[in-house]
């Protein structure tokens, strides 16, 4: 009987598949089975380094949950205070025909722009009184902190519609009520030798400019001065770095017109979020630091239990590259199972702080994850560094001699 014969490149044995990806299998399997069993072995170590890297990520996720849900809170805060960029025109001139538009296209959803239009009035008896024209729903997304007083049987936002025959609402600064009218009732203003009755809907109070004003309806006030808004008031979201941008994009796309940041607003934020990512890196940073110091000590007690092993896999044939890999994939192992458990453990610790000492919900942010995961991974990894040029050193015939 003659032997079989293999053609070129065949399977060692045909019919049952692929040696090369048996062999794959096997190796996987086998590598799953000695990191399964360097668990079992040493219960003790594992739970002790595993504790280390557990505490690290609960910390790094509280902290960063924390500052993320802050950052959130604040900047929505910070957005309640006004705009935070002011675009003027040019002396003496209006803002260019759709500026607005211009403006909300830059924006793109992320912002507010309210227009302004300001002409000088006079009454009756000749008091000048400065007159603003704005878009009233937009102003009160804008400026929620005004304080405003309501007439009996105004309607909600003065300045729509007629507030009585030939008469439109308007709401008054309580500085200016007392020059145009002190009695509350209807009054006249004349600008350019036209003259219009109002009747204030609603008095105004911020103890700024804005209390000496007569505001009406950007529709009306055109309607009547014939002057156009010469100024945007523009609350934009984002960090800093996005409304520098933002202004960049803004002194682009309206030539001619100043585009400046409130200063007081755009720098308060900045300082306030700068020094609470400040403390919160410095406390991740000292605890991590203290968790890698735990993490390296107890990888490196581990290697020195384990030296008859990996004595043992050299004799057998294998090479460094495969025991270091062995190592490495156990440390990250242990970061990677590490990073889920002190996940789970820093969410619940983040909202139990924003309860006790914010009195407020901090929601889970599932963005923190991959960062802790890495970091954990990281950590373990570069614990193991000495540990593994201890490895490097063993020396599989003194070891087995028990020397």
């Amino acid at each position: 009987m003659m032997a079989p014969g293999h053609a070129p490149g065949a399977p060692h044995l045909p019919g049952f598949g692929r040696c090369g990806r048996a062999r794959s299998g096997s190796r996987t399997r086998m590598f799953l089975r000695l990191l399964l069993r360097a668990t079992l072995v040493k219960p003790g170590r594992v739970i002790s380094a595993l504790a280390a890297v557990v505490v690290a990520a609960s910390v790094a996720t509280a902290m960063m949950n924390l500052y993320a849900d802050a950052q959130a809170k604040l900047r929505q805060e910070f957005r309640s205070y006004g705009a935070n960029i002011v675009v003027v025109a040019a002396q003496g001139q209006g803002l260019p025909a759709g500026a607005l538009a211009r403006a909300e296209s830059v924006l793109d959803g992320r912002g507010l722009a309210v227009p302004f239009a300001y002409a000088v009035a006079r009454t009756a008896s000749g008091e000048p009184v400065v007159v603003a024209g704005t878009d009233f729903q937009r102003v009160r997304q804008l400026n929620s902190w005004w304080a405003i007083t309501y007439a009996d049987g105004a309607p909600h936002l003065p300045g729509f519609g007629r507030c009585g025959s030939g008469s439109r609402c308007a709401l008054i600064g309580v500085r200016a009520a007392a020059v145009v009218s002190p009695d509350g009732k209807p009054f006249t203003l004349t600008f350019n030798g036209r003259t219009q009755t109002l009747t204030p809907a609603a008095t105004l109070r911020t103890g700024a400019a804005e209390d000496s004003r007569v505001y009406l309806d950007l529709k009306d006030f055109t309607a009547w001065t014939g002057v156009q808004p010469s100024s945007l008031e523009i609350q934009a979201s984002g960090s800093t770095g996005e409304l520098n941008s933002t202004i960049a994009r803004l002194t682009a796309a309206l030539p001619g017109a100043e585009v400046r940041p409130v200063r007081q607003i755009v720098e308060g934020e900045a300082r306030v979020l700068g020094k609470t990512r400040a403390a919160l890196l410095a406390s991740v940073v000292l605890i991590i630091l203290t968790a890698a110091l735990c993490v390296l000590a107890t990888l490196t007690t581990w290697v020195l239990d384990r030296r008859r092993d990996f004595a043992i896999m050299k004799a057998l044939g294998a090479s460094e590259r495969l025991v270091n890999g062995f190592f490495a994939a156990e440390a990250a192992a242990l970061g990677a199972a590490g990073a889920l458990l002190g996940f789970g453990i820093g969410i619940g610790v983040a909202a139990w702080i924003g309860r006790v000492n914010f009195h407020a919900a901090v929601a889970p942010r599932l963005s923190v994850l991959p960062p802790v995961l890495a970091g954990s991974v990281a950590l373990a990894l570069i614990s193991a560094l000495l540990p593994m040029s201890l490895l490097r050193r063993t020396q599989p015939a003194t070891i087995l001699r028990g020397e």
